[in-house]
Parts: C-alpha cells; structure tokens; sequence
C-alpha cells in the first residue's frame, strides 16, 4: 500500500544520467542496487552499497524523490515522508 507524500508533485520527467551510480564509477566502486533521483535524474547506490550515493544526494541537495531503477522493481521512496509511493 502505498504511503502518504506531499513532496511527489516535485517529479520531473526525466531519465538516468548515467547507466551506474554517477559517485561509484568516478571513485571505481561497485554497487548493490540503484536508485534515480525523479527531480534531477542523477543516478546512486542504495544504502546497502558501499558509498549509500542515493541517501547523500538527498542530503547534499534536498531532493526527496528517489525510484529504484533495478530490472523488476517498480517503487518509488520519499526520503522527508518516509514513504513507499
């Protein structure tokens, strides 16, 4: 069920910025899974990876919206909410 956000009418159409998260490929890390900003498209790891990219570009520029973009997920997390959408 999906959770209460009032942050997602801040979603842009866009795309992923790189095909692997943007953090891990400049420093040559890998990563579990990934997740892309929907305000910016910048892409990031989750926080089971190494670098947690995903967490610290929300908290570097305060956008909210991330979507994972692994083969078969099809969910969408608001970091201030706390919510699955």
């Amino acid at each position: 069920m999906p959770g209460e956000c009032n942050h997602l009418e801040l979603a842009q159409n866009v795309g992923p910025k790189t095909e692997g998260c943007e953090e891990c490929l400049k420093e040559g890390e890998s990563w579990v899974q990934l997740r892309m900003c929907l305000i910016c498209g910048r892409v990031g790891c989750c926080d089971s990876s190494w670098g947690r990219h995903a967490t610290k570009h929300f908290e570097e520029t305060g956008h909210p919206i991330m979507r994972s973009i692994e083969p078969g997920h099809n969910w969408t997390w608001c970091y201030i909410d706390k919510a699955y959408l």
